[in-house]
C-alpha cells in the first residue's frame, strides 16, 4: 500500500475532493435573468401603453360631446390625435420589432389622422441602429471571412434601418459596384393579437384577429434572407419577361453572399419618394404645378402597374409597398433631364426589401380579379359574389346591402377617393364598414388588402386621386381570360372602356 501523505488517512484520500465554486458573473447573471424576463416587460410596457392611449380616447370622446361649437370640436380633435399620436410613436420606437410595422401601416395619410401620420413617418426607415461591432460578428460568422477580407469598403453607418433589418453600403474586393447588405434584427406581434380581439369584440366590427395572424406568418419570413433573395429573383425575373420594359427596378442578388441571417445585393442609388417634392424644389420646379403631377403620375402608373401584374397574372408578389421601399432612381434620365423633359422622365421607380412578400393560391387571385372587375364597373351584384367566392363573411345591418357592400368594395380594394375627400374614416359611425360588419376575412387575402392601403396613401401623400381597379381591369380581364372564367370574352385588352393608361 502507498503511504499516504502527512497527516492524510486512508479515508481522507478516498473522500470526494471539495472544490471552490467559480465566482459568481455578475453580469451574465443579470443578462440571463432580463432576457428571461424580457417578454413580460415587453408585455407589461405595451399593456399600459395601449391602455393609456385608448382610454384617452375614450375619455375624450365623452368630453368633446358638451362642445357645441363645431370649430372648436375640431381644434379639441386635433389636440387629442397630437397627443396620442406622440405617445403612438414612443410606444412604436422604444419596443421597436414588429411595433414599426404597425407604424408604416397605421401612418398613412388617407387613414390615419394628419398629425399621426407627421409622426409616424420618420418610422418608416429610421428606426433604432444595431451598432456595427454586433453586424460585424454576424457577417463574419454567416459568410465565414473577414469582413475586410470580403469587402473594399463597408459603411458603419446603415443607410436605413427598419423594423426586421437594416441595411448597410458596401462595395466588393475588385468591383467597382456598390452593393448593400442586410442584417437580422427582431419582432413581437402576441400582444397585439390580443388587443385585436378586444377592439373586434367591442369597438371594431371587423375581423381583426385574422388580419393579425398573417402579419405574424409574414414577418416570420423575414428572418430567413435566403428566402427573400429567391422571392426579389423570382419577381424580377417575372417583371422583365412580361414587359418591354420593366415598371419597376427590382435589385439583382449576389447569390454566392446570401445566407438566412445576410443578404447582399445590388446598391441602387436614388431618392425616397417621400422626398420627392424636394428634389422636384431642388431642380426650380413648382412641386404643386403641372409639370410635378405629371411627374408624380407616371411614378404611380408605374408602381400601380407592376402591383397589377403580380398580384393578378403572377400571384406572387411584393406586399410591402411603404414609401421608405420606394426610391426614385438617379443615374436614369430623371437626374440630367432639363426641366422641360422632367414630367417624362421622372419615373424610373425601385422597389426595394422583399421580406414580405406573398403567393396567392389561384382560387384567391381570381376571386380578386373578379372583385376589380366590379369595383371598376360599379357593380354591387358582382361585388357581393365576389366578396363569398373570396370568403369574406359579411353581417348586413342595413336597408341597401347592396350598395353599402360595394361602398364597403371600394373602401378596401380600390385607391380612389370619393369627391372632395382627403382621408378616409373607415371606422366612423357612418362607414360601410359600421353598417356591414366583416366576421371572417381570409388571412390570406390581408397582403392585398395592405397593399391596396399603402398605394392609396402614396397616392394621397403626392396629391393624385385615381382608380388601381379602373387601371387593373385589362390584367385582371386577360387573368380571367386564360383561366376560362371570363364570358364574352376579352374586352379591355384592346379596348380600355373608360380605363386610362395613366392615373388620373
Amino acid at each position: 500500500m502507498r503511504n499516504a501523505p502527512l497527516g492524510c488517512t486512508e479515508s481522507d484520500r478516498n473522500r470526494p475532493k471539495f472544490t471552490m465554486p467559480p465566482p459568481l458573473d455578475l453580469r451574465e447573471f443579470q443578462d440571463k435573468l432580463s432576457t428571461h424576463f424580457r417578454p413580460f416587460q415587453r408585455s407589461f410596457q405595451f399593456w399600459v401603453r395601449a391602455a393609456d392611449i385608448y382610454s384617452g380616447y375614450k375619455s375624450f370622446q365623452l368630453r368633446v360631446i358638451f362642445e357645441k361649437d363645431a370649430q372648436k370640436q375640431e381644434a379639441m380633435w386635433e389636440r387629442q390625435h397630437e397627443i396620442a399620436a406622440d405617445k403612438i410613436y414612443n410606444m412604436c420606437s422604444d419596443l421597436g420589432g414588429f411595433f414599426l410595422k404597425i407604424a408604416q401601416i397605421i401612418g398613412k395619410p388617407d387613414l390615419a389622422p394628419a398629425a399621426w401620420v407627421k409622426r409616424l413617418v420618420t418610422l418608416c426607415d429610421q428606426a433604432p441602429r444595431t451598432p456595427y461591432h454586433v453586424v460585424r460578428v454576424v457577417l463574419e460568422k454567416e459568410l465565414g471571412r473577414n469582413v475586410d477580407e470580403l469587402f473594399e469598403r463597408f459603411d458603419a453607418d446603415p443607410i436605413g434601418s427598419a423594423s426586421i433589418a437594416q441595411v448597410h453600403r458596401a462595395r466588393l474586393k475588385g468591383d467597382k459596384d456598390d452593393v448593400v447588405v442586410k442584417d437580422l434584427m427582431m419582432t413581437d406581434i402576441r400582444n397585439l393579437q390580443a388587443f385585436a380581439l378586444y377592439m373586434q369584440k367591442t369597438d371594431i366590427k371587423f375581423d381583426l384577429y385574422s388580419v393579425t395572424k398573417e402579419m405574424e406568418k409574414q414577418i416570420g419570413y423575414e428572418f430567413d434572407f435566403k428566402r427573400e433573395a429567391d422571392a426579389m429573383e423570382r419577381i424580377r425575373r417575372f417583371l422583365y419577361e412580361n414587359n418591354k420594359k420593366a415598371p419597376v427596378k427590382v435589385p439583382r442578388v449576389i447569390r454566392d453572399m446570401v445566407t438566412r441571417r445576410v443578404l447582399v445585393m445590388e446598391y441602387i442609388d436614388g431618392t425616397p419618394i417621400l422626398k420627392l417634392e424636394d428634389e422636384i424644389s431642388k431642380r426650380g420646379i413648382n412641386p404643386g404645378g403641372k409639370m410635378a403631377t405629371a411627374a408624380k403620375r407616371n411614378i404611380l402608373k408605374s408602381l400601380t402597374l407592376a402591383y397589377g401584374q403580380m398580384i393578378l397574372k403572377s400571384g406572387f408578389f411584393h406586399a410591402d409597398p411603404h414609401p421608405g421601399n420606394i426610391l426614385i432612381c438617379k443615374g436614369s434620365e430623371a437626374s440630367t433631364t432639363k426641366i422641360a423633359s422632367l414630367k417624362h422622365s421622372l419615373h424610373d421607380v425601385a422597389l426595394l426589401d422583399y421580406g414580405q412578400v406573398k403567393d396567392l393560391p389561384d382560387s384567391l387571385r381570381l376571386g380578386y380579379a373578379k372583385l376589380v372587375l366590379a369595383i371598376a364597373d360599379n357593380d354591387p351584384i358582382r361585388a357581393s359574389e365576389s366578396y363569398r367566392e373570396l370568403g369574406i363573411d359579411t353581417l348586413s345591418k342595413c336597408e341597401d346591402e347592396q350598395k353599402e357592400m360595394l361602398k364597403l368594395a371600394q373602401t378596401m380594394f380600390d385607391t380612389k377617393m370619393p369627391p372632395g375627400v382627403t382621408m378616409l374614416q373607415p371606422f366612423s359611425e357612418g362607414s360601410s364598414i359600421k353598417k356591414i360588419s366583416v366576421q371572417a376575412f381570409p388571412e390570406e387575402l390581408f397582403s392585398v388588402l395592405r397593399t391596396v392601403h399603402l398605394l392609396r396613401g402614396l397616392s394621397v401623400g403626392l396629391g393624385i386621386n385615381y382608380s388601381c381597379a379602373e387601371q387593373w381591369r385589362p390584367i385582371a380581364e386577360e387573368a380571367l381570360y386564360l383561366a376560362g372564367r371570363l364570358k364574352g370574352g376579352l374586352r379591355s385588352l384592346f379596348v380600355r372602356r373608360g380605363s386610362k393608361d395613366e392615373t388620373t
